[in-house]
């Protein structure tokens, strides 16, 4: 059985600190973050809407770090929202530990940047199936934007769950 969550930074605690400490007119951007790729999505500053930003091959994790320093200072971006990997039934999966770490990197090193985790569970099926019921899309189109869509999924659930609790 799942335990309750108690880190600060995961669920709706995680996304009422994020409002909390966020700068108003501040963005927020949206990560789904996987070993190959990263989907970004991006919000407008009233935090309302989400929109698939970009997809991003992954390489060296420096470079990866120094992309999303660029992507966060060219976008006006004050928080991100990771998609934290859960099972079905809650709990963690392997790459959770990936995005933990991610999150603790990024506020190492951007420490203007508030961070979130997300439950991100079914992002990645939920677009894939909406591209091939709605968009009738070829293996190999949902692949070119699957990971920024489900960045967008993610930012959307997190979002709507933040405003329906302010």
């Amino acid at each position: 059985m799942p335990q309750p969550e108690t880190n600060p930074d995961t669920g709706i605690a995680g996304l009422k600190r994020l409002r909390a400490e966020l700068a108003p007119g501040k963005c927020v951007l949206g990560l789904d973050s996987g070993k190959q790729r990263w989907g970004l999505a991006i919000s407008d500053d009233a935090l309302r809407v989400a929109l698939p930003l970009a997809q991003y091959s992954r390489g060296k994790y420096a470079k990866d770090l120094k992309y999303l320093a660029q992507v966060i200072a060219e976008r006006n971006v004050g928080g991100i929202i990771i998609g934290l990997p859960l099972h079905m039934d809650g709990v963690e999966s392997p790459r959770a530990q990936a995005a933990r770490q991610l999150a603790r990197d990024i506020k190492k090193r951007m420490p203007e940047v508030v961070v979130a985790l997300w439950d991100e569970r079914m992002s990645s099926v939920a677009m894939s199936r909406a591209m091939i019921e709605e968009g009738d899309l070829s293996r190999k189109k949902r692949s070119k934007a699957i990971d920024k869509l489900a960045a967008s999924f993610i930012l959307q659930g997190a979002l709507e769950a933040l405003n329906s609790n302010s």
